[in-house]
């Protein structure tokens, strides 16, 4: 028997997001596997890239925004469907099985806790007719269970793959952020949970490092961030280097003295993963499922007042100059634990489960 599974992964386009980072690796992981029995669509604007990459591994279906409509749903009948992003408008039209995959609900607390609001509604009409949920963390189930009644049906925490399975070489990237300095870098979206205020603020304190941030910039926070760092003289001190390529990305966590992640809402937090891969000390905040993620790997901020995240900062890296073999093995197998060939089997485990 062979049965017909549809993955929406309109996202797969916007790689630079983490949505798009999950959605792609998540493919890439699923075409290593041997799934003959299996009939894989994936859904793309674009799908000519994936095809190019892929070849007949999977089926492919072109994106249209129209069917983020009902009328235009589409009417294809799967034997799975996968929403693989909980926010997605894209539904099918025909229900038989389906899954969903829960990154977070930071909905409820940045747009509205409005039972009665659309993105919520939108989110419980996807639980309502889940076959099964599965999770990137078990904060994100948490946090569903917390604010929604969820049905009784069979649900999985399936952590997030590193996305960096090939160190590259970087010893040619060139960049024009200075780096007379030894520096501090993160990388994210400028959205205003990533809490970049807080290490800029940290950096009025400390004079002998700068401090780099990697992502797309041109969105009203990142307006703000940029006053932030003008109005503070920061302005030599702190760059903001916009969007970035995977070597540049590997650059600057390679040569970084740590990686930075103040982040107050997240469902994974897979920059932190990936800057551990090269043994990088991280110091990340305690909030929602950073502490899942980072383990005994990472150290943790409890509070964002600027003199003690530098005490935090410079007592963690003091440790891990001090045992830095050790520290540096502890980091690189933390990253090392998270593995999206793993991950793609665990999802494909599901599919399997759901449809026999």
């Amino acid at each position: 028997m062979s049965f017909k599974i549809f993955l929406e992964t309109h996202n797969i386009i916007n790689r630079a997001a983490g949505l798009g980072t999950f959605n792609y690796e998540l493919v890439k992981g699923l075409s290593t596997l041997d799934f003959e029995n299996c009939e894989l669509t994936l859904n793309s604007s674009n799908p000519d890239i994936l095809r190019k990459e892929f070849k007949d591994k999977f089926k492919y279906h072109k994106y249209n925004s129209l069917s983020r409509h009902s009328l235009f749903r589409i009417r294809k009948k799967y034997d799975l469907w996968h929403s693989v992003n909980q926010n997605t408008k894209v539904e099918p039209f025909y229900c038989n099985k389906y899954l969903l995959t829960v990154h977070d609900v930071h909905f409820v607390d940045e747009i509205s806790s409005d039972p009665n609001h659309r993105v919520n509604k939108l989110f419980k009409a996807k639980l309502e007719k889940s076959t099964a949920i599965t999770y990137i963390s078990e904060f994100a189930k948490a946090e569903t269970h917390r604010h929604f009644n969820v049905p009784n049906i069979p649900e999985y925490v399936i952590y997030n793959g590193n996305p960096i399975s090939t160190i590259l070489d970087t010893s040619k990237y060139i960049t024009d952020i200075p780096l007379d300095k030894p520096f501090f870098y993160t990388i994210g979206d400028f959205i205003e949970r990533k809490n970049y205020e807080s290490i800029i603020n940290m950096m009025k304190l400390i004079k002998d490092f700068n401090l780099i941030i990697s992502g797309n910039n041109n969105k009203k926070y990142g307006e703000e961030i940029k006053k932030l760092i003008a109005d503070n003289g920061l302005t030599k001190q702190v760059f903001l280097t916009g969007k970035i390529s995977d070597e540049g990305k590997q650059f600057f966590m390679k040569n970084c003295t740590a990686f930075l992640f103040p982040s107050i809402r997240e469902g994974f937090g897979l920059p932190s993963i990936e800057a551990m891969t090269f043994g990088k000390p991280t110091f990340l905040s305690n909030k929602t499922s950073l502490p899942e993620i980072g383990g005994n790997a990472s150290i943790y901020w409890d509070n964002f007042d600027p003199e003690y995240m530098k005490t935090i900062l410079f007592d963690g890296l003091h440790e891990y100059e001090t045992n830095k073999v050790e520290r540096e093995a502890i980091i690189k197998k933390r990253a090392a634990d998270f593995d999206w060939k793993r991950t793609a089997a665990d999802y494909f485990d599901v599919y399997t489960k759901i449809l026999y």
